[in-house]
């Protein structure tokens, strides 16, 4: 299977008149990626809220990221189908109004299980916009420009998420949570008739298998795994409020990954995977995968943990979180094209291994505050973090997907979004377990209740800490591909 056929396309090599075009549906799928891609994280800040509005924990409330995060890894295997089946304009149509329909759920929500499940259909538009952008950029985008774009599509990734708690601390600090929804619809509503309007179809749709047995073991599979580990802080704080032990559906992820692995290797052979897992016969990608699974652990953990440090431990309203979080979410945002050149010039061990000593250094210091911890000093934390993190991500991205076949680039794409997802959804889980566990032990000792919960986010650091570390291990063995061993530009 081509690059093209990925897509769902055979489109043929974009004429010069077309440049115009090409340029303006890569804008706008990446202003509505950004618009999405904001949701991730913007209720980040509003956790300490809710937990007090409608009277949950924090390993429940959790479940508002976690499950974005989930959904979204279930669901990009599938539009690999998708995007081969329906063509530009209305696969754009369809993630957009879907969106649209789960901020709307979200806004009218009375309660967390109905917000939830506005979480849930707001991810299901938001993963198909992610592939969407890739593929349509790498079918349109000549390999000499990729790098510029690259960086574009880095910022939608990494920084979105970064400013999602900004713009939820400053929606917070004047308006009611449901806000944050009712304030994001009408933006979503107008990228959707902007995209109407504006798209054009820059690809050819055809016939595509689609394996139900493999979608449904990969829900099983991711599902359970993350499942569990948010069941662990839970069970520890509030063991009445656990239907089965945090076991249990552990058990039944890793059995369901063990029996869905197993399926994609049979499949794959007559090239019918819902994910080939020849990709990983690259030795690059492998570790390229591996260490942007552990940044994006870092970088979700940390996006679900400082805003309850800085509130319920420093007392410091969701306003002020969110001006801590903005300067590391800009310096992400005005780094990525620069290291998206400097990748280009010195390739990627030079950029990673620094971007992730800076991560890992970071997370060790965070496990050092408590509430005498002054506030420049998060301030200067979450800046350094995003200093590193901006030197990994673009670099991540563009050696994995520069390093698999061509004809295996759409289960290298769709793999690699997967990852990432689940990868930040058991972040934010473990990170959340971690420091439930040890508020729960230490508030049995007797410790007061803002030291119990400044321990406990301590020891969530310190998972992150020691998870970080092999991402230092990863990074000396990610490269950049020769341009010989570089998959083909798609049409060539």
């Amino acid at each position: 299977m081509s690059a093209e056929t990925m897509l769902g396309a055979q489109p043929a090599a974009a004429p010069a008149d077309n440049t115009a075009r090409n340029r303006l549906v890569i804008a706008l799928l990446l202003v509505s990626t950004f618009v999405v891609f904001l949701n991730e994280t913007i209720m980040s800040v509003a956790i300490p809220h809710l937990m007090t509005d409608l009277n949950v924990t924090a390993s429940a409330a959790q479940w508002l990221t976690t499950a974005f995060l989930l959904t979204m890894a279930v669901v990009i295997p599938i539009t690999g189908f998708l995007l081969q089946r329906l063509n530009t304009r209305p696969i754009f149509m369809l993630a957009m109004s879907i969106f649209s329909v789960g901020t709307l759920i979200c806004a009218v929500s009375p309660g967390l299980e109905l917000l939830v499940f506005g979480r849930v259909i707001q991810a299901t538009g938001t993963a198909i916009m992610m592939p969407l952008l890739m593929t349509t950029v790498m079918t349109l985008v000549p390999p000499a420009s990729r790098g510029k774009t690259m960086g574009n599509i880095s910022i939608v990734i990494s920084v979105a998420p970064a400013l999602g708690p900004t713009i939820g601390g400053f929606i917070l600090d004047f308006l009611d949570w449901r806000w944050i929804y009712i304030l994001v619809l009408p933006i979503a509503l107008g990228a959707l008739v902007l995209g109407i309007v504006k798209i054009k179809n820059v690809s050819t749709p055809r016939y595509a298998p689609l394996d139900i047995i493999s979608v449904i073991l990969s829900a099983f599979a991711f599902g359970g795994i993350v499942y569990g580990l948010s069941s662990i802080g839970e069970g520890v704080a509030h063991p009445e409020m656990v239907l089965v032990p945090a076991w249990i559906p552990l058990a039944i992820g890793l059995v369901s990954m063990g029996i869905f692995i197993w399926r994609q290797l049979n499949l794959q052979k007559d090239d019918k995977a819902l994910l080939d897992f020849r990709t990983f016969a690259s030795k690059n990608y492998a570790f390229a995968v591996m260490t942007m699974a552990v940044a994006m652990m870092a970088l979700f953990g940390t996006v679900i943990l400082l805003p309850i440090y800085t509130q319920n431990v420093l007392g410091l309203s969701t306003l002020n979180t969110g001006l801590i979080l903005l300067p590391g979410g800009l310096l992400m945002g005005l780094l990525a094209p620069t290291v998206g050149r400097l990748y280009d010039k010195i390739g990627a061990t030079k950029l990673l291994v620094p971007g992730t000593i800076i991560v890992s250094a970071v997370l060790w210091m965070l496990t050092l505050v408590d509430q005498n911890t002054p506030v420049w000093a998060v301030v200067v934390g979450h800046i350094t973090i995003s200093l590193g993190l901006a030197l990994v991500f673009t670099p991540l991205f563009t050696a994995s997907l520069s390093s698999v076949p061509s004809k295996l680039y759409s289960h290298g794409s769709a793999i690699l979004g997967s990852i990432q997802q689940v990868a930040g959804a058991a972040g934010v889980a473990l990170f959340i377990a971690m420091m439930t566990i040890r508020t729960a032990s230490l508030s049995a000792e007797g410790a007061a209740p803002i030291d119990a919960l400044s321990g406990g986010i301590r020891m969530g650091f310190l998972c992150g800490a020691i998870i970080s570390l092999l991402a230092v291990a990863g990074a000396f063995f990610v490269r950049k591909p020769d341009d010989a061993d570089a998959p083909p530009h798609a049409g060539h």
